[in-house]
């Protein structure tokens, strides 16, 4: 009895091992163990520590939109595949998505050598304004004045003009879309001034100077 219990005991140790020898790896090719957000005003927005955020496939089904603030713990990659959802024709359409966002850190990680999930990390930390310009209404009468920008609401900004960046590109474009959020990505995470994410957030940025 003993030595059978003693096997059993064995077993499930072995068993829990190979559990611990497992490792998650987005699309099981790209890890996500040596991350890092280089601004650190952006580390508690773009969600890539908690053991939840690791995960195969970017689609958690999380209910981020219940709460405010909550979309801040989504993590980064299913936020730029949510993003390309939009507009209108494209709502729904995940699998799509998914399958475009795939294709496109296939590339980068082709064309740079790098983990492309540090790619994007770096692009979207590049892409989001530091500065904007409100309205401010006082007496009847409207002005401009600049305003410093959340860092939930950088990140929002940032992945919300890559996605428009490279959507604007691939329209009647011999490119796919894939390539075109690929190169949108590299070029934002360069900063380069070929990027459109980081035109649009100098344009913001000199428009809000313009207005203190």
């Amino acid at each position: 009895m003993a030595s059978g219990w003693e096997e059993d005991k064995a077993a499930v140790i072995d068993a829990t091992e190979e559990k611990k020898e497992i490792e998650v790896k987005l699309f099981g090719k790209w890890d996500y163990s040596s991350l890092e957000v280089r601004d650190s005003t952006l580390t508690d927005y773009i969600s890539i520590s908690q053991k939840k955020v690791r995960t195969f496939v970017p689609h958690t089904a999380g209910r981020w939109q219940k709460k405010r603030f909550r979309k801040a713990l989504c993590p980064i990659i299913e936020r730029l595949v949510d993003s390309l959802m939009m507009h209108g024709r494209n709502t729904g359409k995940k699998m799509m998505a998914v399958r475009i966002v795939k294709q496109a850190l296939e590339i980068i990680h082709l064309l740079t050598g790098e983990n492309p999930i540090q790619v994007v990390i770096n692009a979207v930390s590049n892409s989001g304004p530091r500065e904007d310009s409100t309205r401010i209404g006082t007496g009847g009468v409207a002005r401009r004045q600049a305003v410093d920008v959340a860092p939930l609401r950088r990140v929002n900004m940032g992945v919300y003009l890559i996605c428009c960046g490279a959507r604007s590109a691939a329209f009647r474009n011999i490119k796919t879309v894939s390539e075109c959020l690929a190169d949108e990505i590299i070029n934002a995470s360069k900063g380069s001034a070929n990027s459109y994410a980081i035109k649009k957030k100098d344009e913001i940025e000199r428009i809000a100077k313009g207005n203190r």
